[in-house]
């Protein structure tokens, strides 16, 4: 069967599907809501779909059809609607993506009780993770990704610079800009969008590694005996301790300059539903960003690629970096230096044991063991996967 369009953020579903919510439907404002669309006809059954980070989501079903409803839990009004601008230009320009549906009086954001809801149209599709595509199919991926790229730096791009006006900024956490109107580009942008081609990318310090090592360890030894996760966890604690100091000097030097541009900032298999054989919607652009646009190229290869045994495979994503680099005109050097980057950011990265140890959220446990043996694997096998992004 059809895997739903379910909005997540990096997590697979850890639970099945749980049983329809008859109405009143639980504690949805579903009476308020569809108010707002009088062209939806009345609830029928709203099934709760698997919780993301960002948002929650529900397969809402009406006397007019079904529809994806996403509470938004995280994020305001302002910056949700200009996501849902950017998407709509997006599937003008032919990227699948599947915008919000409008309400009556033409906005896509419905604020009830303080929270966000939007509505789009229900996708049926299948999710596909690496081992599913060939490496044709991988190529494709690559250049729906430069796809995706090129036409965000298109729909972004700032208006000539008018009198008596100011320039945009790029909003916090590197998201959309602020302080935006609407007497261009439906609000995309006030004006120019003030950055440089290039910008500053700090990377992880040893020191606060070494510091984040000792304190999950100590969390760690004080649940002895333990399981085997733990047991699994201190393991790498150690051994990535181990790696950091043995390669603290191929740290990237703090504020060095990489190309940026805009991203969808997510992009991974449970945020790409596939009809057959060919992409049908990407989904879950919360992280629309302006960030270095080759990173995004890595991480995504990273989860899309990954084997069970922490390895990947450099066939596929050397089909899929080519087609990207063939799709933007990205050049080999940037893929290079984006791979040293997200390496050594994944060197230094612990977010799955924080999770478990620091706030007891168990959900990504089931990533350790593959993500955790791909430091490991990625740290010996640097110059091949390097030369398959860059090759």
């Amino acid at each position: 069967m059809p895997r739903s369009y379910a909005m997540t953020a990096t997590l697979p579903p850890v639970a099945p599907a749980p049983p329809l919510i008859d109405p009143p439907f639980g504690c949805l404002p579903l009476g308020d809501l569809l108010r707002r669309y009088e062209h939806m006809g009345e609830p029928l059954a709203c099934r709760p779909l698997a919780q993301g980070l960002l948002n929650r989501g529900y397969r809402l079903t009406t006397t007019h059809g079904t529809y994806f409803l996403k509470h938004h839990l995280d994020g305001d009004r302002d910056s949700i609607t200009r996501q849902h601008r950017v998407t709509r230009r997006l599937q003008a320009l032919g990227v699948p993506v599947v915008p919000a549906v409008q309400d009556t009086e033409g906005g896509t954001v419905a604020v009830v009780d303080g929270h966000c809801y939007a509505l789009h149209p229900w996708v049926d599709g299948r999710h596909r993770t690496g081992a599913q595509l060939t490496p044709a199919a991988s190529w494709q991926l690559g250049s729906l990704l430069g796809v995706v790229h090129t036409c965000l730096e298109e729909v972004m791009r700032p208006a000539p610079h008018r009198p008596g006006h100011g320039t945009a900024r790029v909003g916090a956490q590197g998201g959309p800009p602020e302080d935006l109107h609407d007497d261009w580009h439906d609000g995309l942008h006030e004006g120019p969008l003030d950055r440089p081609l290039d910008g500053a990318h700090d990377s992880a310090a040893p020191a606060d590694t070494f510091a984040l090592i000792d304190e999950l360890l100590a969390l760690v030894r004080r649940r002895a005996p333990g399981d085997g996760f733990d047991s699994l966890a201190e393991h790498r604690l150690l051994e990535r301790r181990a790696l950091v100091e043995r390669h603290a000097h191929h740290r990237p030097p703090p504020g060095a300059e990489t190309p940026i541009g805009w991203v969808h900032g997510d992009f991974h298999p449970l945020n790409l539903l596939y009809r057959g054989t060919d992409p049908a919607a990407i989904v879950d652009w919360d992280r629309l960003a302006v960030q270095p646009r080759a990173e995004e190229v890595v991480r995504a290869a990273a989860i899309f690629f990954v084997q069970p045994s922490g390895e990947l495979d450099l066939v596929k994503v050397r089909a899929y970096a080519r087609a990207y680099r063939l799709t933007t005109g990205a050049g080999a050097a940037e893929l290079a230096a984006a791979v040293h980057r997200v390496w050594w950011e994944r060197l230094n990265d612990f977010w799955i044991l924080r999770w478990r140890y620091q706030l007891d959220d168990r959900r990504a446990d089931p990533q350790f063991p593959a993500v955790s043996a791909l430091v490991v694997w990625w740290t010996r096998r640097y110059e091949e996967v390097c030369g398959a992004f860059a090759g």
